[in-house]
This record gives C-alpha cells, sequence and structure tokens, in this order.
C-alpha cells in the first residue's frame, strides 16, 4: 500500500509487529514476583533454603513426632517410650481447662463461656461491615457487654449468681477480659485525647499533652507496679481497689495515651480545607469533626491502630509480673507440675503459648487488611 506523500515521509506502510508475547500461569508469577532479578532471585533461594529446613523441623516436633495422650509426663520420655519425642500434646490436652480458666470454680464455668460467647457476638456485630444495625452493635459492645461481663463474671447475688473472687480468674480468661478492657477503653479516650490536644481552649489542650506526655514517658511495667503495690498506699484505710482492677485502669490509661498519638497523626494528615468546606456548609465545629475530618483521619491511621491494639494485646503478660494469673503464668505455673516432668513439656509450653498468641495477632492483621482493600476499593470507585 502506497501513501500519496512527499520528501522525507515514508511511502509505504512498515507492516504490524506481532503484539508482545504475555506469559501466563504458574511459572510467570513465579518469574515476576520471585526472581525479577538477579538479587531478588538470590533472596528467594535463601528463604527457601531456610523454609526447607525449618519446615520439616517444626513438623516432626509439632506433628509426626508428638505425644497425644498420656496421664503423665511418662508418655513423653524418650528412654520410656523407646523412640524419639517431639511435642508433649498430652500435656496441653491435660491442663487445658486450667488453662482457660485458672482456679475459676468448675460448677460455675458456664459463666465464662457464656461471656466468650457474648464476646464473640458482639465482635463479629462489629466486624462484619454489612452488618444491620452495627450502631447498636457498637453500642452492644462499649456499654452493655461490659456490665453483662462483670455480673457474669463476678458474680451478682441478687441474680442468683454466686460471686467469684478475681484471685480465682486466671489463664485465658484473664488475657481476654485485660486485653479486651484496654482494647475497648483505649479507643475513644485516644479520639478524646487527640482531639482535646489539638483544641483551641488552652487548659484542655495542656492537659491532653500533659497527659499524653506522661503515660508515654513512663514504662508500663512501672504503671502496673504502682497500681498494684503503690495506689493502695494512698488510699483510705477503709477504701480497697480490686487488684485485678488495678492493672486494668493502669493499662487502659497507658494504651490510650499511645492511641492518641497514632490518632492525631491521622487528623494531621487531613487537608484544613476539609474543615473550612464543613463550615461553609452550615456544620458545627462538632458536626464537621465527627463527620467529616475524624471518618477520614481514622481511615488513614487504621494499620497504625491495628498495630498498637497488637502491642497491648501481647503486652497484657506483664500483669503476671504483679501476680495476676494470666495465661503465661498459669502456663508457667502448669508446667511446674511435678507429674509431667519431661523434657518436651516446658518446650510444649512455649510453642502452644506462641501458637496462640500468632493465632490472634495474625487474625488481628489479616482483618485490618482486609479493611484497608475495602476502604481503598471506596476510594478507586
Amino acid at each position: 500500500m502506497s501513501l500519496e506523500t512527499e520528501g522525507y515521509v515514508r511511502k509505504t506502510l512498515i507492516p504490524p509487529a506481532p503484539p508482545p508475547r504475555r506469559l501466563g500461569g504458574p511459572l510467570a508469577w513465579v518469574r515476576t514476583n520471585l526472581f525479577p532479578d538477579l538479587a531478588n532471585g538470590l533472596v528467594t533461594l535463601a528463604i527457601l533454603a531456610s523454609l526447607a529446613w525449618l519446615v520439616p523441623e517444626a513438623l516432626r516436633f509439632l506433628v509426626l513426632d508428638a505425644v497425644w495422650t498420656g496421664t503423665s509426663g511418662e508418655a513423653c520420655r524418650p528412654e520410656v517410650v523407646g523412640h524419639p519425642v517431639g511435642a508433649c500434646w498430652a500435656f496441653i490436652g491435660e491442663k487445658i481447662n486450667y488453662l482457660a480458666y485458672g482456679s475459676y470454680p468448675a460448677a460455675e464455668r458456664w459463666r465464662p463461656n457464656l461471656f466468650f460467647a457474648l464476646l464473640g457476638l458482639g465482635a463479629a456485630w462489629m466486624l462484619w461491615l454489612d452488618a444491620p444495625k452495627r450502631a447498636w452493635g457498637a453500642a452492644y459492645l462499649f456499654l452493655v457487654f461490659p456490665v453483662l461481663a462483670y455480673a457474669l463474671l463476678a458474680g451478682m447475688p441478687a441474680l442468683g449468681l454466686a460471686s467469684v473472687a478475681t484471685g480465682l480468674w486466671g489463664g485465658l480468661l484473664v488475657t481476654v477480659v485485660v486485653s479486651m478492657v484496654g482494647i475497648v477503653a483505649s479507643l475513644p479516650l485516644g479520639i478524646l485525647l487527640a482531639l482535646g490536644r489539638r483544641s483551641d481552649w488552652p487548659v484542655v489542650r495542656y492537659a491532653c499533652i500533659g497527659f499524653i506526655e506522661f503515660w508515654r514517658g513512663v514504662p508500663l511495667i512501672t504503671v502496673l507496679f504502682m497500681a498494684n503495690v503503690m495506689l493502695p498506699l494512698f488510699l483510705p484505710g477503709d477504701l480497697t481497689v480490686d487488684r485485678l482492677v488495678r492493672p486494668l485502669v493502669g493499662i487502659a490509661l497507658f494504651a490510650s495515651a499511645y492511641m492518641a498519638e497514632v490518632v492525631r497523626g491521622g487528623l494531621q494528615a487531613i487537608p484544613p480545607g476539609q474543615m473550612r468546606a464543613a463550615l461553609a456548609l452550615g456544620l458545627t465545629p462538632l458536626q464537621a469533626t465527627r463527620a467529616v475530618v475524624l471518618p477520614q483521619a481514622l481511615k488513614i491511621v487504621v494499620p497504625g491502630i491495628v498495630n498498637t491494639l497488637i502491642g497491648l494485646f501481647k503486652d497484657t503478660t506483664l500483669v503476671s509480673i504483679v501476680g495476676i494469673a494470666d495465661f503465661i503464668r498459669v502456663l508457667e505455673a502448669a508446667r511446674a507440675d511435678p507429674r509431667w516432668s519431661a523434657p518436651a513439656v516446658p518446650v510444649t509450653a512455649y510453642a502452644f503459648a506462641a501458637l496462640f498468641y500468632f493465632a490472634v495477632c495474625f487474625s488481628m492483621a489479616r482483618y485490618a487488611g482486609f479493611i484497608e482493600r475495602r476502604l481503598a476499593a471506596g476510594d478507586a470507585r
């Protein structure tokens, strides 16, 4: 085909080139993501080599050579069973009730079970983004559930529930209670502190700054010791505070200070024009903050909020230092049982604790990733 042109313009068309070959399938994914260049390929090979050594060893210890049944440590001794022994899961099975409830009376353990069920209901109601009446779910989780939880666990004789001293609580029950109190209290308190730190009222602003900087400048272990040991010394002789409530208050205040700084970072990332535009539409400053600025700020800092909550959940193990029988403390007490004296028992106990904390923290992280993708999809639309 000819072109009716003169001079330097080409008079014939160049034959069209074939389209570039597009690789697909698993091999293409491996080439693109694992071996895009020499450096990435070497790192991939090093990681694969590490996994090739670690995974079989972990599988052998946790599953293949594990002991699943038994009534004492004799079942987990290599010299007794006559072959190498991995994890002593029989120990976990024997102690599972103690690990879950501590010394909570056996006849009343239906109450912690109901507590876990009500907590699961509230969490599912709040975390399911398309759940109906999520505002009611928030009211239930933040207002109704704490009252029900206290009545169930501590007891309420007027309702026929015998009192159970907090000194008998332990294990997973205490870990969940401490972490939930910290999470439920730290988020709203942190938001209020972050807003207060940006307030135009100097008294409110400096009070919030002082609170945040004080609690961020003190180690959590010091807070727990002060709450558990020093606080009773400053109270009147006829006034006492439950020994579990003391660290709960300390953890809630400590976590709220860190949460406030996370939320403040999100508030500072919102352009001032958002507030001015909302005010120009006739909204009051409070309405503009609640409906326009704060939702955008919280959306930005979802990773920071979840990171703080994960750290708080893991930090609950520190309450064992002040005598609270949390999950780690009862695990230590259980493995000290002379009936279960075997080399594999301590390793199994810590492996079980690691798997438990990993499962909870990984679930929180994955849900946060889901929320981020959901919000990003909303932006794309």
